[in-house]
């Protein structure tokens, strides 16, 4: 079934030119040319997004937006405005909209913005499943697995999903973060508000500021109009903070203050506005080594820090790859209309050697590929990628030999620089040893910070710090 969009316009040749756009996309459009009626549409159908003009005769799109909302709290409402009526616009994300778009349309954001409205509909409407075993394709996603540690996690997710307190998920990228928030949510006691979920790591950390609290006009060269944040978009909901280890500390000390004083105050404003949200965080990195670093906050940490919960990697929890390759088959299998139905014992037994680097999201986009690619109603051994069939993949044994290997080489350097520097020296040593690392992964790379950070599994804020403590000159020492 498509997704319907409603179109709420009292000017019927706007309505005719966006029912065309998004009926050509694949949308049940339907239309209504008041408040009144957009009201009465909602009691009566399931709506996945409106697209409503503020102006309109009889109820105004901002009366409907309120009787709207205390109908159905999650309904997501994106505002149509003209040029000089921003701020009315304003005011109606004060009372739940998503966002809102100027007249005259600028047709591809208008495509962007409503794509990212129908994906936060998705995410607050599709049902998760826990435990799996009362899982069904038709009643959305699940959480996949039996083994010991999902099984304590689903423990914790019922222990912590009524209580309304911050929860921190910690765990490898890949391994299913956004998936235990969202059960958090849809089992706790705001599951009929808003979900809004934020990737900190995908937004620029000039922009990430004003998409978490907003701006004033003016605040900065671009702000032309007031901007309303996310937080305040999502009172009485849940928010989730994605990769939050990557967030800078002077967003880190306004979001402290959030969690302590329930406040937010937008850029370029000194007016405090009281938010009530529920945090959820999640981060791939260390944030004790980045506490270390002066990287990240340590009163943010112990605030957010209040329940951890740490979802284990695909390679500790081998016994569940069986029953995700199967869930993903089906589901994949159903969506591609292939008549798929299972794996051979010697394919599956592959699947569960290799270690999965990329968790469950490898595991997920691998099978969605083989059942494009498969030529018969099972997935054969030969059909599998080379990763999989153990011939390039490093296995566990392989990694614990290279890292013994590792080591043995360090010890002995270890052993030749102390002959050279003498034991009172162990702090030059380490500057030595970590310093030339640095170089070298700048010399790999040809310069680009970026690319260095990863090799050396640290953040660029990081490398950028130690470059500077190292006087590393990017031109001199790593062209020589």
């Amino acid at each position: 079934m498509s997704e319907r969009i409603l179109i709420v316009d009292d000017d019927r040749s706007i309505r005719y030119s966006l029912k065309r756009i998004f009926s050509e996309r694949g949308f049940t459009v339907m239309e209504a040319k008041s408040g009144e009626e957009a009201v009465q549409t909602v009691e009566a159908e399931d709506i996945d997004l409106l697209l409503m003009d503020i102006r309109m005769t009889g109820m105004s799109g901002l009366d409907a937006l309120k009787k709207i909302r205390e109908i159905k709290p999650k309904q997501l409402v994106i505002i149509m405005t003209a040029f000089g009526t921003t701020e009315t616009a304003i005011e109606a994300m004060k009372f739940g909209a998503f966002d809102y778009v100027l007249k005259p349309f600028d047709i591809p954001k208008l495509w962007e913005l409503v794509t990212k409205a129908l994906k936060v509909d998705r995410i607050q409407q599709e049902t998760i499943s826990v435990p799996p075993e009362a899982c069904s394709l038709d009643e959305g996603e699940c959480i996949i697995g039996s083994s010991p540690k999902m099984q304590e996690i689903y423990k914790l997710i019922g222990q912590v999903a009524p209580q309304d307190v911050t929860v921190l998920l910690r765990g490898e990228s890949g391994t299913g973060k956004e998936l235990i928030a969202r059960a958090i949510y849809h089992h706790s006691r705001r599951a009929n508000s808003p979900f809004l979920p934020v990737n900190c790591a995908a937004i620029p950390e000039n922009l990430l500021e004003s998409e978490l609290f907003g701006h004033e006009k003016g605040a900065f060269t671009d702000a032309q109009a007031q901007r309303i944040g996310k937080f305040e978009q999502c009172d009485r909901g849940t928010i989730f903070l994605d990769e939050i280890g990557d967030m800078s500390l002077p967003i880190q000390a306004k979001l402290l203050r959030v969690l302590q004083e329930r406040k937010i105050t937008r850029l370029g404003s000194n007016t405090p506005i009281n938010v009530d949200v529920r945090l959820i965080a999640a981060t791939n990195k260390n944030l004790e080594t980045l506490m270390k670093e002066r990287l990240f906050r340590e009163d943010l940490y112990y605030r957010l820090n209040v329940v951890s919960i740490t979802i284990p990697p695909l390679r500790e929890r081998k016994k569940d790859i069986a029953d995700l390759a199967v869930y993903f088959l089906s589901r994949y299998a159903r969506e591609l209309g292939r008549t798929i139905t299972g794996f051979s014992n010697e394919a599956l037994e592959r699947l569960q050697a290799y270690s999965w680097p990329g968790n469950i999201r490898e595991l997920e986009n691998t099978i969605k590929r083989l059942c494009i690619l498969s030529k018969s109603d099972h997935i054969l051994a030969d059909e599998l990628p080379v990763f999989a069939e153990g011939k390039k993949e490093t296995g566990t044994d392989e990694l614990i030999k290279e890292q013994q290997s590792l080591e043995t080489v360090l010890d002995s350097l270890y052993r030749q620089l102390s002959s050279l520097s003498g034991t009172d020296k162990k702090q030059d040593m380490l500057t030595t040893v970590e310093k030339a690392l640095i170089v070298n992964a700048l010399k790999e790379t040809k310069g680009n910070q970026l690319k260095a950070a990863k090799i050396l599994g640290m953040n660029r804020n990081t490398l950028h710090n130690k470059i500077e403590k190292y006087r590393i000159a990017i031109n001199k020492d790593v062209e020589r």
